[in-house]
């Protein structure tokens, strides 16, 4: 990508959405951030060499306006917490992202980048590391629907103009970050629960219903 491409940011009002703006706008490369119900940082919206569109995943009119002239998108824009997480994250991981992509490819977008997680490979060990294989089992309805979206992006781009990039990247959450912040009012309304696994040699912090040790 050159300094003059306009890189689209989906979930640009997030907290890593954000993050990665404000370091490509240091960069002085164009960005184009793109957000729904959650306003934009004010910063960002202030900041020179930056455009602000707003669209809607689930209306593929919204997502071609927002997507057209965009050398590269990178996608963060997703819902993180809500009850019956098997109910709306076949939805809005992958028939939202399949909006996206459509959008992408019919605007000939360079190259199109996934933000993507370890987990998509299920448990994983020192012994057993993740491998960047497509064809594992994950556990975890979002890590089911996140490969499905791996597999995706690789599938429809395969002759064509447009680079897959799928970035599984390992995360360090803390306070002030929307996922811990959300989990913590699940949480709190009892509809959240998280259990420890039952491997002997690891020991995972806990979080049972209506309290929260993270």
């Amino acid at each position: 990508m050159t300094v003059q491409s306009t890189i689209l940011i989906t979930g640009a009002a997030g907290s890593l959405g954000s993050l990665l703006a404000r370091y490509l706008i240091s960069g002085q490369h164009r960005v184009r951030l793109m957000y729904h119900r959650t306003p934009l940082p004010v910063d960002l919206t202030r900041a020179p060499g930056v455009e602000s569109v707003r669209a809607d995943l689930a209306d593929p009119a919204s997502v071609a306006a927002a997507v057209a002239g965009a050398g590269a998108v990178v996608h963060f824009a997703g819902v993180l917490f809500k009850p019956r997480p098997e109910r709306f994250l076949p939805e809005t991981n992958t028939h939202w992202f399949s909006n996206l992509l459509t959008a992408a490819l019919e605007a000939n977008v360079a190259r199109m980048v996934l933000i993507s997680f370890p987990h998509v490979e299920g448990p994983t060990s020192v012994e057993r590391p993740a491998t960047g294989r497509l064809d594992r089992t994950p556990i975890s309805v979002h890590a089911q629907t996140r490969l499905e979206e791996e597999r995706l992006l690789f599938a429809r781009t395969r002759d064509t103009t447009t680079t897959p990039v799928v970035l599984r990247l390992g995360m360090v959450y803390g306070r002030g970050v929307l996922m811990i912040d959300a989990a913590h009012r699940l949480a709190k309304r009892h509809l959240l629960g998280v259990w420890r696994e039952l491997i002997p040699e690891l020991q995972y912090p806990t979080l049972e219903t209506g309290r929260s040790t993270l």
